[in-house]
């Protein structure tokens, strides 16, 4: 017989964590454990409200899925029962935790999936002004990683992005302005990044204005975050994106993820693997898409005070596993 139990908790930063968008100085995260005979799964997600999702939204929608879980509702059903989002990824991804469990493997060995003993991860540089962010890319650096992914906004670029590179003249560096430029001046903008080594760019305009990139001529990839949840999403995307973000947030679970990163590939995208604010339950719900990405940008966790335990062996930059496949 199964039981499900759903709840939520904070967890602080030990560091604002400032973009475009705002400011937050803890990760919300809902928990969804499902129970069988004796063996537990665990999901994770961050309710995210650009996606118009609040934590009390998300527990709604998975109390209201309470009773046809325990009734034993499979993981092909769950994606029926609820849309895209962070509801249906914690419950999808709890449902493949327990799954993996039963069969006495790890979800990697489940899904018949190597993980490398050491994944390079992006580390985030917040906004701030131009020295602070500099300053904050050199510790990062200096503490070994080597991939940057730098926050904008709609000001002080060129100050920004000169100083960085400046201080980190070996990084590679991505750049994500979550949303927050607009068509004029963005060949300009694309340009100067271009001229300072930034290999990506992370979805420039509001998912709205997609229709800004078509026939852009542009000299670095971009790369669609907010403008792609699932495989619906690719058709829109073509010969405007070249990279598309894959979040299980925004999938809504593992499922969809593994599909969407196929599907993806298939379709002439490369793919990079993102994460929330979360604790290492929703890193390791992500891990198997690893070997399918370009860049990982999985440093959610190393932004809280205390993560979970046992938590991700997180370096600066980097995951190191000495024995996890």
């Amino acid at each position: 017989m199964r039981t499900v139990r759903v709840y939520e908790e904070a967890w602080p930063l030990h560091t604002p964590f400032v973009i475009a968008r705002g400011s937050r100085s803890e990760a919300v995260v809902v928990v969804v454990e499902i129970s069988e005979d004796g063996i537990k799964g665990v999901g994770e997600c961050t309710p995210y409200p650009r996606y118009g999702e609040s934590t009390a939204s998300v527990l709604a929608e998975i109390a209201a899925l309470i009773p046809q879980l325990e009734a034993g509702m499979s993981r092909e059903s769950l994606q029926q029962a609820l849309p895209a989002g962070a509801a249906r990824n914690a419950v999808d991804c709890a449902l493949w935790d327990l799954e993996a469990r039963q069969h006495q493997q790890t979800l990697a060995q489940y899904l018949g999936t190597s993980i490398p003993h050491e994944i390079v991860t992006a580390q985030t540089v917040v906004l701030g002004d131009a020295q602070q962010m500099a300053s904050s890319a050199a510790l990062l650096y200096e503490k070994g990683a080597r991939l940057l992914k730098v926050k904008l906004d709609d000001h002080y670029i060129t100050e920004r992005m000169m100083a960085i590179r400046a201080a980190v003249p070996d990084a590679t560096l991505i750049v994500d302005a979550n949303e927050s430029w607009h068509s004029e001046g963005l060949a300009a903008r694309c340009q100067l990044l271009a001229d300072v080594g930034v290999a990506m760019l992370e979805q420039p305009l509001p998912a709205s204005d997609d229709g800004a990139l078509a026939n852009f001529i542009h000299p670095l990839p971009i790369c669609a975050d907010e403008s792609c949840h699932t495989r619906s999403s690719l058709k829109a995307l073509q010969g405007r994106y070249e990279m598309v973000n894959v979040k299980l947030d925004k999938t809504g679970g593992l499922t969809e993820a593994l599909a969407l990163a196929t599907a993806a590939k298939e379709q002439g995208f490369d793919v990079m693997l993102g994460c929330m604010l979360c604790t290492s339950r929703a890193i390791s719900a992500a891990l198997p898409l690893v070997s399918r990405a370009r860049f990982a940008d999985l440093d959610g966790p190393t932004w809280l005070a205390v993560d979970v335990e046992p938590g991700l062996p997180f370096g600066t930059g980097s995951l190191r596993f000495s024995d996890y496949q």
